[in-house]
């Protein structure tokens, strides 16, 4: 009875199955998702290295792109490497306790790039609305304690989830119809009642969304009646189309993190297929837009990219 008793409570391996019923388009759903990746990873390093090397660049904006670069490339390192080993290798398994660091990593990071989001709102807040105290309200040791602190809600929330699913006994299947380790898509694998375990991700996930998106759409808002009152129509467009850039990408987030947590709770006819492919996109596209739109679209970081390649913009 010891063994499987043990057996039972700890499985070696699960099986992730990808995208339920497109298996044989797993080669090709893998290019889009590898070109995604590369440019996450060139992107995100690329701004980091920028922001690292010029001094005029250490500003409370850049600082917090560099929280949320770091942030991009854990959570899409995290899970693409292995997603496209089970696209284009087949290799279905994956060990127990490297499963539950996946997931770890996806929850708390995912948490993370939220929190960073926000601070990057309030950043643009006291720019736009404050701008005469922007560098004495965000000084680099207050920039320092709300990166902490967005990085200790993470892991101090997030860490349960492996620790409650290690308790949990696995006497069903060890097949998870999905293309990473989920809570909820391993979670279901338990055969005891997982009633409070599931009440309680779901609980910190829209506590810390709901919180994040309600004090990101009050300072857009208030750094909108701020932008439409000012006397220059050509000030007000620059400033509208940098912040309307920003929120689409934070749009483009919490729209796929909403999809995904509505369909767990409500969404039980949704087809697996386009939950699985929402909740990828949940964790690509964002490490994939950020470098795009706060990287490029910033004048300072394109300036000092095209300097160092020695590029003339014409």
């Amino acid at each position: 009875m010891g063994p499987a008793n043990k057996s039972q409570k700890s499985p070696e391996t699960f099986l992730l199955m990808g995208i339920p019923g497109l298996e044989h388009l797993h080669v090709w759903i893998g290019i889009p998702f590898c070109s995604m990746y590369v440019v996450a990873v060139v992107g995100n390093v690329t701004i980091l290295a920028v922001v690292r090397a010029e001094r005029s660049l250490h500003e409370p904006m850049f600082l917090f792109l560099c929280m949320l670069s770091i942030t991009d490339l854990v959570l899409s390192t995290s899970t693409l490497p292995r997603m496209l080993c089970l696209f284009w290798l087949g290799a279905h398994d994956i060990a127990f306790d490297a499963c539950l660091t996946q997931m770890f990593f996806i929850h708390s990071f995912t948490a993370m790039e939220s929190g960073f989001f926000l601070a990057m709102a309030f950043d643009r807040y006291v720019a736009i609305c404050d701008p005469l105290r922007h560098t004495t309200i965000l000084t680099h040791s207050r920039i320092a304690r709300m990166g902490a602190s967005v990085v200790l809600r993470g892991v101090v929330f997030f860490s349960p989830h492996p620790i409650l699913l290690r308790q949990l006994p696995y006497c069903r299947t060890r097949i998870i119809a999905h293309t990473y380790c989920e809570f909820m898509a391993v979670v279901k694998l338990a055969c005891v009642d997982t009633g409070v375990t599931k009440r309680y991700s779901l609980s910190v996930a829209s506590v810390i969304g709901s919180c994040d998106g309600f004090f990101i759409a009050v300072s857009y808002v208030l750094i909108l009646r701020v932008v439409f009152r000012l006397p220059s129509w050509e000030a007000s467009f620059k400033a509208l189309g940098t912040c309307g850039s920003h929120v689409c990408v934070i749009l483009v987030f919490y729209s796929t993190a909403v999809f995904t947590f509505l369909t767990h709770r409500f969404g039980h006819n949704v087809a697996p297929q386009i939950h699985i492919f929402i909740a990828n996109m949940y964790l690509l596209v964002p490490p994939f837009l950020n470098p795009i739109v706060y990287g490029i679209r910033t004048k300072k970081i394109r300036d000092l990219v095209l300097s160092s390649l020695k590029v003339k913009v014409t």
